[in-house]
């Protein structure tokens, strides 16, 4: 297959993609936001084209031209690379919201560090604190993998004896990359900011992770936790604080304490809700005056641990299917051969196969067979169908309990914002067509990786704005509720 060049700027990244990739392929695993989901309304994800062609539809052009912008811009999300390239990445220029406004923080002098620590995925970005501006970016998949994609083998690693071994890698991988990007740009780092979900904190900060590992599933050690280089080995010196921001239950980490910052729900009169599908799923409603919060199972379907070919979204994941002229189309990540589907694509599919009646309201595949073909070389199992039930049940028993402890109901919701790897390619009509958030499409919106985005605000930051959230946020746990089983029973049903 055909190669080409991609250079991107500021990043000094440069990647060899194969012909015709669709640039929002490549661009989000640099933790670049496209807020508008790809409709190419929000104008955010504009690339300036530095080098080379890309090539433009009519379409793509009366887009342009209503956003005002010069013959050398492009949208990514309507943008394929088809020669070699250098694109200048222009929304690093801003720290940005799901609403399209820009933060208002206070400029400072010097330079910090913002890291995204996921169970899966680390991202950190170099910024500069006078502008904001993106600096540089690094990614590295989470070396704990190798004990278990899920937090329950994470946790039973650390009480099998290793413990030491993966507080030693995290620490190791997150000293690496910020020493990557200081090669880029040899500054002084002021400051460190680190959230992820609560193992991945306890884990990091050399902590007990095993009260996690029986009911109740409850431990007091959520707060701030502060380092200094020479504790985590780093090579380099940081001026002021390492610092892993607080959790805020059991299960709810300082990655949705960023999300409830990035989204502004503390600060917001109506009540708005997050839900975060990651390896993990969370969910959170709230305003200004109080806020609950909930951990669910419904991660690992939408992430492919439990999907027979389930697949992150990388290189050869179907990322969404559509049916055109009665027939599925699939669009593979990286334009390459389907290998098996991501969680986008697994909501897309298990939609249109209700909309063709070869699912029924129970989940079953109508035919009696046990798998139905999505692609040449990748289909879904009755397996994977239930694990969908498992989990698209999840976020909807979760919405409807947390509202419920609000008073509320879901139609109360001014809007849902959804987090996650994969929220530059979910569709959101699908989403709604599975029933697993019963509201109108127009209320639902994709904000792509909120937990960088709010580590990013806590780096103008003291601790101000994460004791406003903290001192407002309730943790639920949802099957404490007396009614959990009948309402997650009957949220399975396809109707």
């Amino acid at each position: 297959m055909i190669k080409h060049i991609l250079r991107l700027q500021p990043l000094g990244k440069e990647l060899r993609v194969n012909d015709q990739t669709p640039l929002i392929d490549v661009l989000h695993e640099f933790g670049i936001e496209f807020p508008c989901g790809g409709k190419g309304t929000c104008g955010k994800c504009k690339v300036r084209l530095l080098q080379g062609e890309i090539k433009i539809t009519e379409v793509h052009r009366q887009k342009i031209e209503q956003l005002g912008l010069s013959s050398d811009w492009r949208l990514a999300c309507y943008s394929q690379c088809t020669g070699d390239i250098t694109l200048e990445i222009e929304q690093f220029n801003h720290l940005i919201l799901a609403d399209e406004s820009e933060y208002e923080f206070i400029p400072q002098k010097g330079f910090g560090v913002a890291v995204d620590l996921g169970t899966t995925t680390l991202v950190a970005q170099l910024i500069e604190l006078s502008s904001a501006k993106v600096l540089a970016v690094e990614t590295l998949l989470n070396p704990q993998l190798k004990f278990g994609a899920d937090l329950i083998s994470r946790i039973q690693g650390c009480m099998d004896g290793h413990a030491a071994e993966m507080t030693r890698s995290i620490r190791s991988s997150i000293g690496i990359m910020t020493e990557l990007l200081l090669q880029k740009h040899p500054v002084e780092i002021k400051k460190v900011v680190i959230v992820g979900n609560t193992v991945m904190q306890l884990i990091f900060s050399n902590c007990d992770v095993s009260p996690l590992s029986m009911y109740p599933f409850h431990t007091d050690n959520l707060g701030m936790k502060t380092f200094n280089s020479k504790e985590l080995e780093w090579n380099f010196q940081v001026k002021g604080k390492i610092q892993f921001y607080p959790s805020v239950g059991s299960f709810v980490g300082s990655d949705i304490l960023a999300g409830i910052a990035a989204t502004g729900i503390h600060q917001k009169e109506n009540y708005t809700a997050l839900i975060d599908l990651g390896t993990n799923g969370e969910i959170v409603i709230g305003n200004k005056h109080r806020i609950v919060c909930a951990s669910t199972a419904a991660g690992p379907a939408f992430e492919g641990a439990n999907i027979s070919m389930g697949m992150r979204a990388v290189t050869g994941a179907i990322s969404s299917l559509n049916l055109i002229d009665g027939k599925m189309e699939a669009s593979v990540i990286g334009n390459s051969i389907a290998k098996g589907l991501c969680g986008s694509a697994l909501i897309d599919a298990v939609s249109i196969l209700r909309k063709q009646d070869l699912i029924g309201m129970f989940g079953e595949i109508n035919s009696g067979e046990q798998l139905i073909q999505l692609s040449e070389k990748v289909s879904l199992s009755q397996r994977d169908i239930n694990e969908f039930q498992l989990a698209k049940a999840a976020i909807a028993a979760g919405l409807t309990i947390l509202a419920k402890n609000l008073s509320i109901s879901i139609a109360d919701l001014e809007s849902i914002y959804i987090a996650g790897g994969f929220g530059s390619y979910i569709n959101i009509g699908n989403v709604v067509a599975t029933g697993m958030i019963e509201l109108p499409e127009k209320k639902i919106h994709k904000m792509g990786n909120t937990a960088l985005i709010g580590a990013k605000l806590f780096l103008f930051s003291e601790t101000e704005l994460t004791e406003d959230i903290l001192s407002k946020t309730r943790h639920i746990n949802l099957e404490g509720d007396s009614n959990f089983q009948d309402i997650y029973v009957d949220k399975m049903l396809f109707l």
